[in-house]
């Protein structure tokens, strides 16, 4: 039996890799807190909690903060129209600077426990860490010799899990990793297939109107049915979206520890609101700021997806980007149709589109040309 280590808090999701962690920190001497954040996947808690437990956890805490990972974190990456690499909107990047807040919390709730210890998204975690209490120890498994000797891939942990009757997910003609959280589904690791249903019917959706270029309201065309609070809405919109296919791709990303990944997504809602921010904002931004913003959009995402959120670099760039957005208000019509949103029309009262203006420029512009012509 080794010897105590003192007491550690895991970031704990219940798959394959924080299960295996949970038992191995016991062999280690460490006693285990573990933390698991309700940020919207679909997932029995109270099951997770037994799991935890059974696996040797000193305590478990669950908390559900999804409403705050909206308003706090996707929001700020909605008004960024924020795409990582041309393609990616972020869904792991924006929930591990939430987590890893709240798993600090809870650090300094138990008495300041000197360790924390966290599985994947080693860096998005630390930097949080690190920024908010820089105190705390982090430890991260796959930088310790003694961790990652013992595993150097998901089979040996698939192992370490069947030999100390483990229950995971994950077997060796299912090996890849899943990532559910409200703002998408992430599937990589091992032979990734596609793993979301077939596509369905389209249908007619309203997102707006808009206050400082964050969606307030949606309708449902159709129905009429209306979600107006942000966890509401967001959650209606992943619903309809992901029934018909929106925001699914297969990438291949680069890491910020230098390889490549790839990786399939599912970010139905997030989708929506892109496209119609998008539209809302070119129809009532000025066009240099627009061009200002967009460059402040493509560093935001790089920061974001490395993991400082809760850099000042950062959260200069947020204030700047909220600054732009005060005249993006206003509503948006869109469909979604197999996999695809269409804009179908927008209105606001910040809209610096004349058409009037355009129209009789055109008219007087053609009418002097002719004019010139009967003259010669």
């Amino acid at each position: 039996m080794a010897q105590p280590k003192g007491t550690v808090v895991l970031a704990y999701s219940g798959g394959l890799d924080t299960s295996c962690i949970l038992v191995w920190l016991k062999e280690q001497g460490y006693d285990v807190v573990a933390y698991l954040a309700n940020i919207g996947q679909k997932e029995d808690f109270e099951a997770a909690r037994k799991k935890a437990l059974a696996l040797g956890a000193k305590k478990v805490y669950i908390e559900d903060i999804s409403k705050e990972f909206v308003e706090e974190f996707i929001w700020p990456a909605v008004q960024a129209n924020a795409l990582y690499e041309d393609r990616y909107l972020l869904g792991t990047a924006l929930a591990r600077p939430c987590i890893a807040r709240n798993l600090v919390e809870i650090a300094q709730a138990e008495r300041h426990l000197p360790f924390m210890f966290q599985g994947n998204d080693q860096v998005r975690f630390e930097l949080t860490c690190y920024a908010l209490c820089p105190k705390i120890k982090v430890v991260a498994p796959w930088r310790l010799p003694e961790f990652y000797q013992r595993f150097p891939g998901r089979r040996e942990l698939m192992d370490y899990a069947k030999k100390h009757g483990i229950p995971v997910p994950v077997t060796p003609q299912t090996p890849w990793s899943m990532d559910e959280n409200l703002m998408h589904i992430r599937a990589c690791a091992g032979v990734v297939v596609s793993v979301f249903p077939g596509f369905g019917c389209g249908c007619c959706r309203d997102v707006g109107p808009r206050v400082w270029g964050v969606p307030v309201k949606v309708t449902n065309a159709g129905d009429g049915a209306t979600r107006c609070s942000a966890l509401e809405l967001f959650v209606y919109l992943n619903d309809i979206a992901g029934k018909h296919g929106v925001g699914r791709i297969d990438i291949v990303e680069n890491r910020f520890v230098g390889m490549k990944s790839r990786g399939i997504y599912e970010t139905p809602a997030g989708t929506i609101l892109y496209h119609a921010h998008l539209d809302i904002e070119a129809f009532t931004m000025d066009r240099e700021v627009r061009k200002i913003k967009q460059g402040l959009a493509l560093k935001f995402s790089e920061l974001v997806y490395n993991g400082f959120w809760h850099s000042p670099e950062c959260e200069f760039l947020r204030q700047c980007i909220a600054r732009s957005q005060e005249p993006v208000v206003g509503t948006v019509r869109l469909s979604v149709f197999k996999g695809q949103v269409y804009i179908l029309g927008r209105e606001s009262p910040r809209s610096l589109y004349n058409e009037e203006l355009v129209r009789l420029k055109e008219y007087h512009r053609l009418q002097s040309k002719v004019t010139e012509k009967q003259d010669e």
